[in-house]
């Protein structure tokens, strides 16, 4: 059986299942092999086999589909239907594999903050003035922040107790109160050193023992983080900075300089590796991105 009549065939057999056995509406089937046959299309063209796809070429292919401006809803539609043929080749024995697990959908992607490119980071690390207190405060904090990956929330809720600079790590308390030791690198361990010895004592008066504090002396809040960022995002010319945005960075640039997976995961303080593997579709999404705009034949 050649490669289009097999596809052909399990695709007459899921659509019929579909109407059969879910008994979902015409229209609704119609749409389906609409996205069906026009992936079956698109792989036959670069001689693939639709039935045999593997992930990458799913997703090269939902890639494509978002290069030719078509709504998130209808990549999410055309996703659902991946979704469904290949659960159903694994449901009825023609694939052993759950090929579309790792496929993430248009709207997960569009609501991750935009990751910043590595120059971007720098101009923001750039802007605070570490000549006054509040500067070196800003500027130890954006460090801290792009060097581990911490959340606002962690990053706010800090002691001093929980500093091992001279080991290069911190303990940090994350969701549901777990504690997790997080690396420090060589420049985030320099700047927070610089900001206990010649700014902290000024503004903390030492009233408490939280690492990150405000003009009156009192601890940072996440509110007060975040319009930080904001003015400092503004003068290094990035428009709404979005609180976690040095966090994304953080995991995306790891994977980009070949991290383990499960090392980030582990930074990160994700109880599931799925919630990590995000990165990696985001990772690929500015790989082609840049391939796509640099390459002179792309």
């Amino acid at each position: 059986m050649s490669e289009v009549s097999r596809f052909r065939r399990d695709l007459d057999a899921y659509l019929s299942a579909l109407e059969l056995e879910r008994g979902l509406s015409p229209r609704t089937v119609t749409a389906y092999r609409a996205d069906l046959e026009r992936l079956g299309a698109d792989l036959a063209r670069l001689g693939g086999d639709p039935s045999a796809a593997s992930a990458g070429d799913l997703a090269a292919h939902l890639r494509r589909l978002r290069t030719r401006n078509l709504s998130p809803r209808s990549v999410n539609r055309a996703l659902a239907a991946l979704r469904g043929f290949y659960a159903f080749l694994v449901a009825t024995g023609r694939r052993d594999d759950d090929v579309v697990a790792s496929l993430v959908s248009q709207r997960t992607l569009r609501h991750l903050p935009r990751v910043l490119d590595e120059t971007e980071v720098e101009a923001l690390l750039a802007v605070p003035d570490p000549s006054t207190p509040a500067g070196l405060r800003d500027r130890a904090m954006l460090e801290l922040l792009y060097a581990t990956g911490l959340r606002v929330s962690e990053l706010v809720g800090l002691r001093l107790s929980e500093l091992h600079l001279d080991r290069g790590f911190l303990l940090v308390v994350g969701k549901g109160d777990k504690e997790r030791p997080v690396p420090l690198g060589d420049e985030a361990e320099r700047w927070l050193r610089r900001y206990l010895a010649e700014a902290r004592s000024r503004l903390a008066r030492g009233r408490h023992d939280r690492l990150f504090v405000n003009a009156r002396g009192a601890p940072l809040t996440r509110q007060g983080v975040w319009k930080i960022l904001r003015g400092h995002g503004l003068a290094a010319g990035i428009a709404e900075l979005h609180p976690h945005a040095l966090r994304h960075s953080f995991a995306t640039h790891l994977l980009e300089h070949g991290a383990d997976l499960r090392a980030v995961q582990a930074m990160l303080g994700h109880a599931d590796i799925a919630t990590t593997e995000i990165y990696t579709h985001v990772h690929r999404e500015r790989l082609q991105r840049i391939y796509d705009r640099f390459h002179p034949r792309a």
